[in-house]
């Protein structure tokens, strides 16, 4: 292995010791996934084809699911691809009413990353080299700089609050040509969907439309279409933590954000968006759960029903809209931690901390102590070699044998799912209780009740 730089190994231990995912270094720690990968990139290249792609990512609680979509986001930009991520929250949603929706496109704008600015906050330099083309080609051609960029942008119109969109980019050049700071500052801020009022962006920049709850999606297309423009191959949106929306307690909430999931699968399958793809990342219980989740929704459940043959034969369609994670092998948890021992050692084999022997040590006491989670959820693995390592490194004159059987290693569960059973009276009554608890404008549950 290559020596690593030292932003990036220490960004990567950081991280693991967190037990969140690494936003920079993954290839150094990359296993397995081999096939799952192979499927993306497929979808990746579709993207750059002005094809579009749709997948959701199932995986159990601390299985990968994260690191996965990183590592696809990675190879994105690689590919030349602008990604824009974000992880779900109460609030932030796909559709809501009172601002919800649009936190998470601002969220998304501020993470907006390209492979120049792979840690995001790209929307300046993707404006500016949009720009800089478009003012290139004016050069060339004699033309006026302003409306070659009209031009370029007309194809916009076509969507819904693209005369806008394009007028904003035409006030950016403006106040690019003219140095006004103030004007640049305005141009960005609608485009990141930081205006609230329409009246302040009317007064500022002349447009009617801002980024509203209800348009959010609709921006993003605005958006995925204005990169291409600028250069880039296409937009690849990241969405993780979609087992938020499985949590809302509000039914109304839930159906109205899965529609607007089935608004995008349908427009992905039918060819009606280009350049862009979406990723979600979610749970089991999130997939099928049969009252609260996707599959409580008929239509995704059956347009995201499994491959019956694939069933039957006892293999994976990996062109499946829903790619279930694979467990990695013990062998490949093996390689994994090896490779974090490489990251440690800043990739010399004479700094490793660790022989051999004690990774064999170590996986034989996670597997006493949790069973096999320890490789198909191995979060909590990771996180305790990651520490094992730091104190070594810390205190050399430690034996590691002596550590390693003192080690407390739990299975990795996610404690803020409900439970739901219909098996016992029990459930069923915190059930009715959880439900008449809900919003007031959550009217379609019936009413529990007894003669």
């Amino acid at each position: 292995m290559a020596n690593i730089r030292p932003r990036e190994r220490s960004a990567i231990i950081q991280s693991l010791r967190a037990g969140v995912t690494p936003r920079i270094g993954l290839e150094y720690i990359q296993v397995g996934r081999v096939n799952e990968v192979k499927a993306l990139i497929k979808d990746l290249d579709n993207i750059a084809d002005k094809g579009s792609a749709f997948r959701i990512v199932i995986g159990d609680f601390g299985a990968g699911k994260s690191f996965f979509l990183q590592l696809i986001r990675y190879i994105a930009l690689e590919k030349g691809l602008v990604v824009v991520n974000a992880d779900l929250s109460p609030d932030r949603r796909l559709f809501a009413s009172t601002g919800q929706s649009r936190n998470l496109y601002k969220e998304l704008a501020r993470n907006l990353s390209t492979r120049a600015h792979p840690e995001g906050n790209a929307m300046v330099p993707l404006v500016e080299k949009f720009i800089t083309e478009q003012r290139r080609i004016a050069d060339e051609q004699g033309l006026d700089v302003e409306q070659v960029i009209k031009d370029k942008l007309n194809s916009l119109s076509e969507l819904v609050d693209g005369y806008d969109f394009a007028q904003v980019i035409a006030t950016y050049w403006k106040a690019y040509n003219d140095n006004n700071e103030d004007l640049k500052n305005s141009a960005i801020r609608y485009l990141r969907g930081e205006y609230t009022s329409k009246a302040d962006a009317r007064r500022d920049l002349g447009v009617r439309a801002i980024v509203e709850d209800h348009n959010v999606y609709d921006h993003i297309k605005l958006l995925s279409r204005f990169v291409t423009q600028a250069g880039y191959k296409g937009l690849l949106v990241n969405l993780d933590e979609v087992v938020n929306l499985y949590k809302l307690p509000s039914q109304r909430a839930r159906n109205s954000n899965y529609e607007q999931i089935l608004r995008i699968l349908n427009d992905c399958f039918q060819g009606s968006a280009q350049s862009i793809g979406f990723l979600f990342g979610g749970t089991p219980e999130f997939l099928m759960d049969q009252r609260k989740g996707l599959y409580s929704y008929e239509a995704l459940h059956s347009r995201l029903a499994e491959n019956t043959f694939a069933q039957i034969a006892n293999v994976v369609d990996y062109n499946s809209p829903i790619l279930i994670l694979q467990n990695l092998s013990p062998e490949e948890i093996y390689v994994l931690l090896c490779n974090i021992r490489n990251v440690f050692a800043n990739g010399k084999k004479e700094n490793y901390i660790l022989p051999d022997e004690a990774l064999t040590a170590f996986l034989e006491h996670c597997s006493k102590n949790i069973g096999d989670a320890y490789f198909r959820t191995p979060r909590n693995t990771i996180k305790a070699f990651v520490d094992l390592l730091s104190i070594l490194e810390q205190n050399p004159d430690l034996n590691w044998k002596t550590l390693i059987g003192n080690i407390s290693i739990e299975s990795e569960t996610d404690s803020s799912l409900v439970s739901i059973s219909s098996d016992t009276v029990e459930d069923s009554s915190k059930e009715n209780a959880s439900e008449n608890t809900e919003s007031e404008d959550d009217d379609d549950d019936l009413t529990s009740f007894t003669l």
